[in-house]
């Protein structure tokens, strides 16, 4: 399969790039700092660009792909329309190049919250919502621009995320958000990226993630 990954020098992003890799992807790495990826891997390919909100510059990397995943997004509190702005240029250039399906990392507190959801589970929300208030709105508004273009995009919704192992065991909910779910490994989150590319009933949905 042919992939284009945007965000590959962040934490999700390199593992995507290195699952992908290992499994046989011809994959493309979409990223403004070279240096900044591992150590370079076999079969890897590089599109540098000055700036990922200019479309044009990211049309020749999303070009006769079959997939796209994107794991933009804001890496501290003050989120800045960055999720927002950067994956409305990723949809620009795939509309322009006929490229359809994409797979975007969201969070869980944008999804649905869970039936019987525990008393804990609703403080811990509330806590974790009002100090990451300004990412989980940008990514809102990511999520209305995926819902009003013409892609057959995926959002994945995960908890928080730990640089723990790649396990490849973990909750997925279609259209929801696993109960008591707090935490995944940003291995798992891009494992169940690559394993929600061929599936069509999570086309168009939020899915949830989690252990």
């Amino acid at each position: 399969m042919r992939i284009t990954v945007f965000g590959a020098t962040g934490g999700v992003g390199r593992e995507i790039v290195r699952q992908a890799v290992s499994a046989g992807h011809e994959v493309t790495a979409v990223v403004r700092d070279p240096a900044r990826l591992p150590v370079p891997l076999s079969g890897l390919r590089v599109h540098q660009v000055a700036r990922v909100d200019e479309p044009e510059a990211l049309r020749e990397a999303v070009a006769g792909r079959d997939a796209v995943l994107s794991a933009l997004g804001s890496r501290g509190r003050r989120a800045d329309g960055v999720a927002e702005r950067l994956t409305g240029s990723v949809l620009t250039a795939m509309e322009a190049e006929g490229v359809r399906r994409l797979v975007v990392v969201s969070a869980a507190p944008v999804g649905p919250r869970p039936a019987d959801e525990p008393l804990l589970d609703r403080l811990v929300r509330k806590v974790v919502g009002a100090v990451l208030k300004e990412v989980y709105a940008d990514l809102t508004r990511m999520e209305a621009a995926l819902a009003r273009s013409t892609a057959d995009w995926t959002s994945v919704r995960p908890p928080k995320l730990t640089d723990g192992p790649l396990t490849g065991k973990y909750r997925t909910v279609v259209g929801g958000t696993p109960r008591s779910g707090r935490t995944l490994s940003r291995a798992d989150v891009a494992h169940a990226m690559l394993a929600l590319v061929d599936d069509r009933a999570s086309v168009r949905q939020g899915v949830g993630v989690a252990y």
